[in-house]
């Protein structure tokens, strides 16, 4: 599916909604360019899963946790990751466990350790400054 969002509050606003989907165990691997809004679309998320809190991009913590009404949700930032090696020796794939929701930015670079299956979430740049195209998907083994 694909949509046009013309402001950073649309594109939060879509991430709520599709936060209606998002079940524990669920892995969402997020790309797109620096900016287009990625962080925007998982705030959206986690206020669709009912968390009332500030959302930041775990960029230099590399994941942030919060616990929502719908359970626990781990934010990934991997900009900073070079390759998945280091990702495991973080614990990484612990959190693929199933007992969370996962959110995954630059997810390229975790490529080959993600799970058989998770559902995607691109977004880019629109035909207006403030335009973005989110396309979501699903990866299915």
């Amino acid at each position: 599916m694909e949509y046009i969002t013309h402001s950073p509050e649309e594109t939060e606003a879509l991430g709520a909604e599709y936060a209606r989907s998002l079940r524990l165990g669920d892995v969402v691997a997020f790309s797109g360019d620096l900016g287009a809004g990625k962080t925007a679309f998982t705030r959206g998320v986690l206020r669709g899963l009912g968390y009332k809190g500030r959302v930041t991009s775990p960029t230099f913590a590399i994941a942030n946790e919060y616990d929502t009404p719908a359970g626990r949700v781990a934010h990934f930032d991997l900009y900073r990751i070079l390759d998945s090696e280091a990702l495991i020796e973080i614990g990484f794939d612990e959190y693929l466990g199933g007992d969370r929701i996962v959110l995954i930015e630059w997810s390229e670079n975790a490529a080959d350790i993600l799970p058989d299956s998770y559902k995607t979430v691109h977004i880019s740049y629109g035909n207006a400054e403030n335009d973005r195209a989110v396309t979501i998907g699903e990866v299915s083994a």
